[in-house]
């Protein structure tokens, strides 16, 4: 079986590999493609994984290259995991942002909305040359936004991409070890869109725990989640949110402590991968450099959020523990070898969120197999999440306009009905310095929308088919910088 990894210049691409290490059951990944732009980076990560799989029998065979046709064809599983215009953009996102007073996070308000707006028209470029190239491909996307660049391809690949993120399962993991219960037996009923999700009842032979759990302020300080938002929130709400919903819930705190911040999480990561890929290039040990570089990444993942929330500096979960690649491997497990896994999904809603339309895309567990991903059926979300959800998926829906038409005013109107952007003049800025910044937001002109009902919600127009692509996908430099 082959798996090609857009983006194989990637830091977390030894992550995957490891995973695929790990797999000895028949049917197994037997052969990996890396795709990059950057052949020094390609090179620098090949040097890690051939260390990972140095005295493994028949580790899977690597492959790198540069051409895209060339990764795509004969591919059974793509990868995408790109960022267009690079870290440096992120950076730039983030500065533009805490200069107007709103938060520019890469996938949260402004910084998820410019991010947004320069990588759908690439998705879906790559979407299309996949369709071309390996039609019976499953695709499985991390790129960020990761909800908003799924449903962009999927109006290509239709149900055959899927989204991840690990955010979900690493909070049915904390939740489990407060609860002292086996998370293999727990159902989780979590519904949302990618970090903008809550855990609403966690289930263990049928009985709901979440309500005592609620109830125990020391299990709820045993774990991020609950000293991050605290006690007497989680029980206002009567769930467990996603971390991400931090950036909606302290939004006063945060953008004060972006304002503040020495250095931005991009430029922090900026200053790390430039070290982090010299040294690779040179070291003896590139496997051992690189593992030490990703826990000092891990241990300042949202330190912002721990700062602004008044508490310590943590590291994340144990570098063995299962990320966003474990989810990606049982995905593949379930599909190619049909073995049937519950795993929390970004999938086209088909009915689930009865507010959103089919073609949405929602985060919600789903059942997999050799079918396909199916979507499970989930509880009813409280008005005030049906409410932030319905805002957000209507500003994911004017991004994906506006690169379907070129449109300044659908960009405009991504920005300033975003719950996180709270006015239009400002808005209006955001969007003028960013395309004057980022020359991949060229396509935006000042065109009249067209009438439609309110995206995202029952009732709305049904998707319309992007134009046809140029013959070659229009992928800058940096695109595949991770």
């Amino acid at each position: 079986m082959r798996l090609t990894i857009l983006g194989g210049g990637g830091f977390r691409v030894p992550l995957i590999y490891r995973a695929l290490l790990a797999d000895r059951a028949e049917g197994r990944v037997t052969d990996v493609t890396l795709y990059d732009l950057d052949a020094t980076r390609l090179a620098a990560i090949g040097r890690v994984l051939a260390e990972q799989a140095r005295d493994v029998p028949d580790a899977p065979r690597v492959t790198a290259t540069t051409d895209l046709v060339e990764a795509l064809t004969g591919a059974d599983f793509v990868f995408v995991a790109i960022r267009v215009a690079g870290l440096e953009g992120r950076a730039i996102d983030e500065r533009i942002a805490a200069a107007e007073g709103v938060l520019g996070q890469e996938t949260v308000g402004a910084g998820g909305i410019s991010y947004g707006l320069r990588t759908v028209p690439v998705a879906t470029a790559i979407a299309r040359r996949i369709a071309e190239s390996a039609p019976d491909a499953w695709v499985i996307n991390f790129t960020n936004p990761a909800g908003l660049v799924t449903e962009a391809m999927s109006r290509h690949l239709g149900d055959r991409v899927v989204g991840i993120c690990d955010t979900p399962a690493a909070l049915g993991r904390r939740v489990a070890t407060a609860l002292g219960a086996d998370p293999h037996r727990l159902r989780l009923d979590y519904a949302g869109l990618n970090h903008l999700g809550w855990l609403r009842a966690v289930y263990l032979d049928g009985r709901d725990l979440l309500p005592a759990l609620l109830a125990d302020d020391g299990a709820l300080e045993s774990f991020d989640e609950g000293r991050l938002f605290g006690a007497e929130w989680l029980r206002a709400l009567g769930a467990i949110p996603n971390e991400y919903l931090h950036y909606y819930y302290s939004n006063r705190e945060l953008v004060a402590a972006a304002r503040d911040a020495a250095a931005t999480r991009a430029e922090f990561l900026i200053d790390q991968q430039r070290r982090c890929y010299a040294l690779l290039a040179t070291t003896a040990e590139p496997l051992s450099t690189w593992s030490v570089i990703r826990a000092e990444r891990d241990g300042t993942y949202m330190a912002e959020n721990r700062a602004a929330a008044g508490l310590a500096p943590t590291g994340r979960d144990h570098p063995t523990s299962g990320g966003y690649e474990d989810v990606a491997l049982a995905l593949m497990r379930a599909i190619a070898r049909d073995e049937p896994a519950t795993l929390i999904l970004n999938v086209r809603n088909r009915g689930t969120l009865g507010f959103l339309d089919d073609d949405a895309v929602v985060e919600v567990p789903c059942t997999v197999d050799a079918r396909g991903v199916r979507p499970e059926l989930v509880g009813p979300l409280p008005d005030h999440a049906a409410a932030l959800v319905c805002s957000v998926k209507a500003s994911e829906r004017a991004v994906l306009d506006a690169a379907e038409h070129g449109s300044r005013a659908s960009a405009l109107r991504a920005l300033a009905t975003h719950p996180l952007v709270d006015s239009v003049a400002v808005a209006g800025r955001l969007l003028e310095v960013y395309r004057q910044r980022f020359p991949e937001l060229a396509y935006l002109k000042a065109t009249v929308p067209r009438r439609s009902p309110p995206p995202g919600v029952t009732g709305a127009s049904p998707t319309r088919p992007v134009a046809q692509s140029p013959s070659r996908p229009m992928i800058g430099p940096a695109t595949f910088s991770s």
